[in-house]
């Protein structure tokens, strides 16, 4: 397909952050404008980009036509503070450079604070299975802008997070999905009001003909929907509505609220899509997940285990809590500001709690006087003190949850460091 040049032709921009983002940008733009490159980590300054990485005082010099701002770079916590938010009218993302090459082309966005990841890939297996030319791309995927043989009907499917739509300028998708919206990532957008409005901006930035779908039970957006104008057709996605589908399903992986939800929402887009159900229900039987969300290991007759380490707060929690019984929770680590456990009373009378981390003692203190809970200092001690307690009780199948709602950055590089590490930890009580 031929790119649309001119936008970004012999134009002056700088690349802030060199992760996958940054990396594919500068290959994507390199050839035909001015280029400089900066990055926090000083080190990054390798053959590759030596004669392009400039020093803080040199780029402050600098007037830049635009400024790409990596998704994972705080404006308000980073070496060039000052002077991006001097500039900040020049910021871009991924996301609009892609979008002013490839304006025309079918964009399918997904966003939430829960259930991107597993949403934007069983979109991407349905699509598939349906003969598309599709691709999944950001946060889940490849970096936008290292896909080829790009043709005027390829689909993108694009996983997008707060952080990159709230950097883009001018990006528009033709399908808005958002999930879900509760308090996340504040000790970056500093209020859960700004989160939300990173999130609404996809919506916003909609034309007359695009389409968003939203959970129709979520009062939080459908208020601030009716309180400000959109172009675009908004639609209500209630999962109630798929029942009869549900029932079809014998992927055990779709048996809790969390993956109803995220499938209710490919559903309706797939009756927007026209697509064959019975297409849609094979995938969905054959679907596996992905690893560390919500991720089944372990399913016998007395013991089901839950890998669910994606899991950094309680809203992406909460509803495998509702969906399971005699559960043996493992939380911990570090807690997102702002965070609360919003669950009915009623189902804590299944639970008990197994904390570590960093701050055990806030999740301990959110627990009192609800659950049974245990706590230690690290997740091996837990899971000695878990599966003692579970010889003692001969009673009826246990479900083992490891879902920490908390982020991982004590004591693991990241979710999937932690995800693994509790696999390996499981191979001394059963053959996981």
């Amino acid at each position: 397909m031929k790119l649309k040049e001119n936008f970004f032709y012999k134009k002056k921009i700088l690349i802030y952050g060199l992760g996958k983002s940054g990396s594919a940008c500068f290959e994507f733009l390199n050839r035909n404008n001015d280029i400089l490159v900066f990055d926090d980590n000083f080190s990054i300054k390798n053959k590759k980009y030596s004669n392009y990485f400039f020093s803080p005082d040199r780029i402050k010099k600098i007037n830049f036509d635009f400024i790409f701002l990596s998704p994972g770079i705080d404006i308000n916590n980073c070496i060039l503070s000052k002077f991006l938010k001097k500039n900040k009218i020049k910021i871009i993302s991924e996301l609009d450079i892609f979008y002013k090459t490839y304006p025309n082309l079918n964009k399918i966005t997904i966003t939430g604070t829960n259930g991107k990841s597993t949403t934007s890939k069983l979109i991407y297996e349905v699509l598939k299975y349906h003969k598309k030319d599709v691709r999944l791309v950001g946060n889940i995927g490849n970096p936008i802008l290292k896909e080829k043989n790009i043709k005027k009907n390829t689909i993108f499917v694009i996983e997008a997070s707060s952080y990159q739509i709230d950097y883009s300028k001018y990006f528009e998708t033709n399908i808005a999905l958002i999930l879900n919206i509760a308090p996340d990532h504040l000790e970056r957008h500093k209020t859960f009001q700004n989160y939300v409005n990173a999130k609404l901006k996809l919506i916003k930035k909609q034309k007359k003909k695009s389409i968003a779908l939203i959970e129709k039970n979520n009062v939080l957006i459908r208020d601030i929907l009716k309180s400000q104008k959109f172009k675009s057709k908004i639609k209500n996605v209630d999962f109630k509505e798929y029942d009869s589908f549900f029932k079809k399903i014998k992927n055990n992986y779709f048996k809790n609220l969390s993956n109803i939800k995220n499938l209710s929402f490919v559903l309706a887009l797939s009756n927007i899509l026209k697509l064959d159900n019975s297409k849609i229900l094979k995938v969905v039987n054959n679907f596996k997940g992905l690893n560390y969300r919500q991720q089944i290991v372990y399913n016998k007759k007395k013991i089901l285990i839950i890998n669910d380490s994606k899991s950094t707060s309680f809203s992406s929690t909460v509803p495998l809590l509702q969906s399971y019984e005699n559960i043996y929770w493992i939380l911990g680590g570090l807690a997102k500001k702002g965070d609360k456990l919003n669950l009915n009373k009623k189902y804590f009378k299944k639970i008990k709690a197994y904390i570590y981390g960093t701050n055990k003692a806030f999740f301990l203190n959110v627990l009192k006087n609800k659950c049974r809970s245990h706590s230690s200092k690290n997740l091996k001690n837990i899971l000695s003190k878990l599966f003692l307690d579970i010889k003692k009780n001969k009673n009826g199948k246990k479900t083992i949850l490891f879902s920490p709602a908390a982020a991982s950055f004590d004591q693991f590089k990241n979710f999937e460091e932690r995800g693994r590490y509790f696999n390996q930890l499981l191979k001394k009580y059963i053959n996981a």
